[in-house]
């Protein structure tokens, strides 16, 4: 999540678990994008290649408005796991 918040054009980041055929489970990255912004997700693959381990880097991206908070202001990633297994967000695979 730092290493994808570190981008200049993100605003927050989380990143939930899902499921993966070949390895149990794989990142999926909820990227909030400053406004204006046309940051695509292979732009922050490419950005993170820079930084992070090539296992550690999501192939699923969802851009969304609003990382959900608790109610002490840290990522709610249970509503987000919650979300995509009602296929509420939407997922772009690098």
């Amino acid at each position: 999540e730092n290493a994808i918040m570190a981008h200049p054009e993100i605003m927050e980041a989380a990143v939930i678990g899902v499921p993966d055929e070949r390895w149990d489970e794989r990142p999926l990255a909820c990227v909030v994008l400053k406004e204006n912004s046309s940051t695509t997700a292979g732009d922050l693959k490419a950005f993170l290649s820079e930084r992070v381990a090539k296992w550690w880097i999501p192939e699923r991206w969802s851009f969304i408005k609003e990382v959900p908070k608790t109610s002490v202001g840290k990522f709610d990633k249970k509503v987000l796991r919650s979300r995509r297994a009602k296929d509420e967000l939407e997922v772009i695979e690098t």
